[in-house]
């Protein structure tokens, strides 16, 4: 069992002493918890458990119907090198109080934290200070991409001097295939090589020693203990030799072993910043004004000077600044890098418009209605850099590796000097296998394997209009074996219109008016259907009292003395109301696919008034998308709550491999359960009506609008509703999971291979670094393959 450690933990929702009560026991059940207080006063609970724990405990309060509040803070943390580094960083961060998670990416050089409110910043950078690293704050809504460029820039200088100063000694090796046997004198290879190993190579010598200090180990404490090696046996070897002999120098490993790595580390610096560029092109959309109309007047304000509720022009050519809805004007708009959807879009009065996507052809007036971090681009900003930041949970094989892959190589380079000086061999040649050992032990590409490659794909998926939530849905989405669809706005259009309708009285035209009145304010898809024929009829509706909506049935109210109500056959079930007229019509049009609704007087006399009968179009690409998925060998269900004739009709179009009708809300989880059983299962809805079956499927598919509340619904969003995006979305899933795989195969095999050859003497210390360097750089380019992939409806 861990440590016990104690947590202070803010609790949000209670109101009472049973409250606290609750919450106690709930936390008291989580194992090996020694002891849980609850102070309703202070809102906080104490907790002693082990240092392991707190994801129980936090499952734990949130069972109990509680939350504990957090804040997300991203802090950029300079100066890792290796998996080694990264591990130690979140160890210290997660030791704090207050912190809640912590995930550190090599890649992107940040970690990204879920802390309690009002923790203080500073206890967080003197945390990384002490373990050897500095760390510094980033600002979430601009970031400040020229600092990294800067940065490169300075690598860049600093390789090219490097590769200057080595290259006069690397002459004399060059020479040696064509007969010429000269050596640079020992004091000019000393002036060249002295620079490059303290200067150039200095950064490995603060790392190192930072590291150290921390009491941990990493890459850095590698090279440099292998290059100072070279370095001090030549410095050995001149100061013994006579003045008149030419001594046998290592100054060119040492110096050939420093540009090496940084050119490993500049190639790889650029490659990184290769797989960022998802979010750099999606920062790039945000406007810094927006010409704000005001009174009748027209002014050019910063962002920051909008409030919701303005009115803001936009010219053709511009980018929306805001979220909004357009008041006045028509034009198209380009939203293919918010939704991956390359034709433009329609835009007159109503509608919607997205910050960042580009005007097309006409001058707009919109209403605000989200700013900042509220609009989907920024929403969409934030759940890329949390998926990329975040682990993949075959991530954890690699920190374990991590924690002793350092002192494991340090004692194999001492076992490998003490074997070769025991066989006999020369101190020369035992030292210089034991540097070839460290420096071609490199836990560079193990740290990089997972990152970079969840970094790419994540990125080509937003481009394309796929977002995936986190690297925990990426790596389950790859296992897949049966995705369930519901059917209204998800494989069919979700804009039904009336088909048929019949009332008993022959009066169809009151039999709309009464169905107009209930559905009044509803957003519901068949109701928009009904409310639309109302008004293209021109029919006044009458005041609606006590409306409700009936979960799985339809929804209710009292319209005069009369209480009524609208929905499926369920309610003639529960009010033992049956039609004989109505029941041939009825059969013939569930037969037909149609969607019923059925209209009944509950009080003062129950009885059947008419019938409805929707009709919905399928969407295209619907059954392009089935077939991708059975071609990757993927079955596909449809559950709907819709009448057994009208899916039946759906997916027989289709060709879906099985069908449920008439299922509730609350059941199409218990069937999500049920296929779970024999394989891993994608629910496809709409994030907010089918929010039960997304959350009991291993992985949530939302589709649509690409609003907050659907992406947080889903493990996937799909920015735009086609279903081709489905099979997308599991492709790309398992292409990166794929290449993570591949790249932590090639850095375990690297180690696994290039240790035992440098230690059996087969490589000397140059072509050592050289293959370091080339490994973390295989590992991203490997990865930026990914950037190539598009969905099959794009290509």
């Amino acid at each position: 069992m861990s440590d016990l450690t104690t947590f202070d933990l803010p609790i949000n929702g209670m109101t009472c002493a049973s409250c606290a009560g609750r919450v106690e026991r709930a936390l008291r059940k989580v194992p090996n918890v020694a002891s849980a207080t609850v102070n309703l006063a202070s809102e906080q609970a104490r907790i002693e458990a082990p240092s392991d724990s707190l994801e129980q405990l936090l499952a734990a309060v949130a069972g109990a119907g509680y939350q504990v509040p957090s804040e997300r803070l991203e802090l950029a943390i300079a100066g890792m090198t290796c998996a080694s580094c990264v591990g130690r960083v979140e160890r210290a961060l997660a030791q704090l109080p207050g912190v809640l998670r912590v995930s550190v990416n090599l890649a992107t050089e940040q970690a990204l934290l879920q802390v309690t409110p009002g923790l203080d910043v500073q206890g967080l950078l003197q945390a990384v200070a002490k373990a050897g690293y500095t760390a510094t704050p980033v600002d979430l809504e601009k970031p400040a991409q020229p600092a990294a460029e800067r940065h490169l820039q300075r690598e860049r200088r600093a390789l090219t001097l490097a590769l200057l100063l080595t290259a006069p000694l690397l002459i004399p090796m060059l020479a040696q295939p064509f007969g010429a046997h000269w050596m640079l004198p020992a004091w000019l290879q000393f002036a060249l090589a002295t620079p490059v190993q303290f200067v150039f190579g200095a950064r490995f010598y603060r790392a190192a020693w930072l590291a150290l200090r921390a009491g941990a180990g990493n890459m850095d404490q590698l090279v440099a203990l292998g290059t100072s090696a070279a370095y001090g046996l030549s410095l050995y070897q001149w100061a013994i030799t006579p003045s008149d002999a030419m001594p046998h120098l290592y100054f060119e490993a040492s110096a050939v072993i420093i540009s090496l790595i940084l050119l490993g580390k500049y190639l790889e610096s650029r490659a990184k910043r290769q797989t960022t560029s998802a979010i750099r092109a999606l920062q790039a959309l945000r406007p810094d004004q927006a010409l704000r109309l005001r009174d009748g007047v027209e002014q050019w304000v910063a962002l920051s000077a909008l409030i919701l509720g303005d009115q803001v022009l936009v010219k053709p050519g511009e980018r929306f600044p805001v979220d909004g809805q357009v008041l006045q004007g028509q034009s198209h708009a380009d939203e293919a890098l918010i939704s991956g959807e390359s034709l433009p879009q329609p835009k007159q009065p109503g509608d919607k418009v997205t910050a960042g996507a580009i005007n097309g052809e006409g001058r707009l007036l919109i209403e605000t209605t989200a700013l900042g971090a509220e609009t989907v681009l920024a929403t969409i900003i934030r759940l890329v850099e949390d998926a990329q930041a975040a682990k993949a949970p075959i991530q954890k094989l690699v920190d374990k590796v991590s924690q002793v892959f350092v002192p494991t190589v340090l004692l194999l380079a001492l076992a490998t000097l003490l074997g070769w000086l025991l066989f006999g061999a020369t101190l020369q040649t035992a030292l210089l296998n034991a540097v070839a050992v460290l420096v071609i032990a490199c836990p560079c590409a193990l740290g990089l394997a997972t990152p970079t490659a969840i970094m790419a794909g994540t990125g080509v998926a937003a481009r394309h209009g796929i977002l995936i939530k986190d690297a925990e849905a990426l790596e389950v989405a790859h296992g897949v074996t049966a995705v369930a669809f519901d059917k209204t706005g998800t494989l069919t259009s979700g804009t039904p219109r009336i088909a048929h309708m019949t009332a008993l009285d022959g009066d169809t035209a009151t039999l709309l008016q009464l169905a107009g009145a209930l559905q009044r304010g509803s957003e519901h898809p068949l109701a928009k259907a009904v409310l639309d024929e109302c008004t293209a009829r021109q029919l006044p509706l009458a005041e609606v009292v006590d409306s409700q909506a009936l979960a799985g049935r339809g929804i209710a109210g009292q319209i005069g003395e009369r209480q009524l109500a609208l929905g499926n056959k369920r309610l003639l079930e529960e009010g033992w109301l049956h039609n004989q007229s109505l029941a041939a019509e009825a059969l013939a049009w569930e037969a037909e696919g149609r969607t019923l609704s059925w209209l009944i007087e509950q009080a003062p006399t129950p009885q059947v008034l008419g019938l409805f009968a929707f009709g919905d179009t399928l969407k295209a690409g619907a059954a392009e998308a089935i077939a991708q998925l059975k071609a990757q060998g993927i079955s596909s269900h449809l559950i709907s709550g819709d009448n057994r004739g009208s899916v039946h009709a759906v997916a027989s179009a289709l060709g879906i491999d099985a069908m449920h009708a008439e299922v509730l809300p609350a059941d199409k989880a218990t069937i999500i359960g049920e296929l779970r059983n024999t394989g891993v299962v994608a629910m496809v809805g709409d994030g907010i009506n089918d929010a039960p079956a997304l959350a009991a499927a291993d992985v949530g598919i939302a589709m649509g609008s690409g609003t907050d509340v659907a992406m947080h619904a889903a493990g996937i969003t799909l920015m735009r509703g086609d279903p081709r995006l489905v099979p997308a979305a599991l492709d790309i899933s398992r292409r990166t999971y794929n290449k993570i795989r591949q790249n932590l195969f090639w850095a375990f095999v690297y180690n696994l291979v290039g240790i035992p050859l440098a230690a059996a003497g087969l490589l000397n210390p140059m072509l050592a670094g050289a293959a370091m360097a080339l490994s973390s750089l295989s590992v991203v380019s490997n990865a930026l393959l990914l950037k190539t992939w598009k969905p099959k409806e794009r290509e």
